[in-house]
């Protein structure tokens, strides 16, 4: 039998290691500024060029590297931060698998200038798919930068995947704002097409926050610390108030790296119970610092997933410190039942008790007032709870039972009684003489020829809302009201390219949302049959069902778009009148898929003769 296992090129195996590392263009800026703050830089620039796929340039003034340093760290598994097994559990730094300039190198034509902070003369090396085509010396700046020109020009198959600009830009921002939250004391620029999208000045977490999220998130925020033996928490959460639609701005770090932890989440949405309503998510920005010993990060190649020690302790002290903040800060209600060690030192519970302040105690007004017969607010002993007694005694009491069935209704029998509800005539609704009922606001019942039909109300109504909004849109004749007073909105610079890509297709629909700087919009007209009042929350369901909606390149979201507007109008409240049911009946089943909504869930179903005979027996 002839030998089949044989070893991969170095070439093969970078390029399925890229395949784990470098998925987009977002994943190799990660990887990029990561190395850049391992290298102490503090001032940091990224430019790109058509969202990363013709250029990434990183920028630092960190400390450089040497010759030698600068042909080795693309190399694979080349890295400056781990020698020994035992430094894996003892990991500080950003990037330490040595996988990433490797992985770039692999996919990518890449250049790279470097010098030392104490050197005059740098290191200019370019790397094609792994080839090392150059290596010299060069009059450089001191620091580093890297240029990623071309990305998966060598994987073609991998190129065709990439979404459109717009797309990978989002997560572009999403990659860069993350990094960034977590250093503020270091200073960003990001650049695309030579335009500048976001400068973030060196300052604290508070300011970082604002400058990503925008000034509106300022006065939401609600400051988090504790120390405990085990875990340090600190950062901000926002107040109920200010908890969104979508989980857009929750922010996880574990010894300042971003990680996604749906477990850490449900222990602060918990944390703040009734005071958010189900289908919202708060705003948080949280750093868990712990000994790294306690934590696993290389579990996933992009470091973005991570084991505890012991995950039960993590959720109890993280949940524990979100409600400490909301207490504190008089946003939920507290009991601490422990003595204020003040009070206790008081004379009047250290002393004990004498004849003469007894009697000086029932001399006074507060003992008299609340003693004396006549006053309104007197006290009597034993009244109150004489009361008290014969209001617990005819509420425990059995209920009165009525005079015993006769013969004859025992052998009758039992009928049920069922309620169907009108809003306005309290009986039942006919259309075209069939009897049409509505069962607890939500159901409508009427008779067919093979049974009964059950119509789900609200899904007729989106069914309908949303073939009528395909019409409009057809016949390019969408109404839209114009806002007597404008609405104001902040985004995050994610959800903010995100509103501006899909702007041209709210106008369609009749949105007219425009640019007011940075993350801002101004909210101008909307829908006619809107209801008024919710424009922002409207666009943060928007965006919500964009951001898990599949996109191709070419792809348009009017369809999607159409689809949550049917839903948000399907939710307002109308008259069901009589002649209002009868009419949604006949449109539902004029429509051209009235068995379903846009979103596939069924909208009628009928119960044949026979399932309702064998039912009854």
């Amino acid at each position: 039998m002839p030998d089949i296992i044989r070893l991969l090129s170095d070439h093969l195996a970078n390029q399925i290691a890229a395949g784990e590392v470098i998925q987009r263009p977002a994943s190799a800026i990660k990887e990029l500024l990561e190395n850049a703050i391992d290298a102490g830089a503090t001032d940091i620039m990224v430019r790109l060029r058509d969202a990363g796929k013709e250029l990434i340039q990183v920028l630092d003034n960190g400390k450089g590297m040497s010759s030698a340093d600068a042909r080795m760290a693309f190399e694979r598994h080349a890295t400056s931060k781990i020698s020994e097994v035992e430094d894996l559990f003892s990991i500080r730094t950003m990037g330490f698998r040595g996988e990433a300039l490797a992985s770039i190198a692999a996919v990518a034509q890449v250049e790279l200038r470097t010098c030392p902070q104490d050197a005059s003369v740098g290191t200019r090396v370019i790397i094609e798919g792994t080839e090392l085509n150059l290596q010299e010396p060069m009059a450089t700046a001191p620091g580093t930068q890297i240029m990623v020109k071309n990305l998966f020009f060598n994987v073609p198959a991998r190129r065709h995947f990439l979404k459109s600009n717009s797309t990978e830009m989002r997560h572009i921002v999403d990659e860069f704002s993350r990094v960034a939250m977590a250093f503020p004391q270091i200073s960003f620029q990001l650049w695309h097409n030579d335009a500048l999208q976001m400068r973030l000045e060196s300052g604290n977490l508070k300011t970082r926050i604002v400058g990503l999220l925008g000034h509106s998130a300022e006065r939401n925020l609600v400051p988090v610390e504790e120390d405990t033996e085990l875990l340090r928490i600190r950062g901000f959460i926002g107040k109920p108030e200010a908890a969104a639609r979508s989980r857009g701005s929750q922010f996880f770090f574990i010894n300042n790296r971003f990680i996604r932890s749906p477990f850490l989440n449900h222990a602060v949405t918990t944390a703040y119970g009734p005071l958010i309503a189900k289908d919202s998510f708060p705003f948080y920005v949280l750093f868990l610092e712990t000994d790294p010993a306690r934590v696993d990060v290389n579990v996933h190649p992009t470091k973005q997933e991570v084991k505890f020690e012991d995950d039960r302790l993590m959720y109890a002290y993280l949940q524990a410190a979100i409600k400490h903040a909301l207490a504190r800060y008089n946003i939920a209600p507290s009991l601490d039942f422990s003595l204020n060690p003040e009070i206790q030192s008081l004379p009047s519970v250290q002393l004990p008790e004498t004849e003469q302040e007894k009697e000086r105690t029932r001399s006074g007004y507060l003992y008299s007032s609340f003693s004396r017969p006549n006053e309104a607010h007197r006290i009597a002993p034993g009244d109150e709870s004489e009361r008290w007694k014969e209001a617990y005694t005819r509420l425990m009491a059995p209920p009165e039972v009525g005079p015993a069935p006769t013969a004859q209704q025992q052998r009758e029998p039992a009928q049920i009684q069922m309620t169907f509800s009108n809003p306005d005539s309290g009986s039942e609704i006919h259309t075209g003489g069939q009897a049409v009922l509505t069962v607890q606001g939500s159901l409508l019942v009427t008779t067919v020829k093979s049974g009964l039909l059950l119509v789900h109300l609200r899904r007729a109504r989106e069914r309908i809302w949303f073939e009528r909004l395909q019409a409009q849109g057809q016949q390019n004749d969408q109404p839209a009201q114009r806002l007597l007073f404008p609405q104001h909105i902040d985004l995050s610079p994610a959800d903010a390219t995100l509103l501006s890509e899909a702007r041209p297709d709210l106008l369609r629909i009749g949105f007219d949302i425009a640019p007011f700087g940075g993350g801002s919009f101004v909210i101008q007209t909307v829908p006619a049959g809107l209801p008024s009042g919710c424009e922002k929350e409207i666009i943060e369901e928007i965006l919500d069902n964009l951001k898990q909606a599949a996109h191709g390149p070419n792809h348009s979201w009017t369809e999607e778009l159409l689809r949550g507007l049917a839903k948000r109008l399907s939710r307002a409240a109308t008259p069901e009148t009589q002649d209002a049911l009868c009419a949604l009946i006949d449109e539902l089943f004029a429509c051209a898929q009235p068995e379903f909504t846009p979103r596939g869930k069924k909208v009628f179903s009928i119960l044949p003769m026979n399932d309702l005979q064998r039912a009854l027996g």
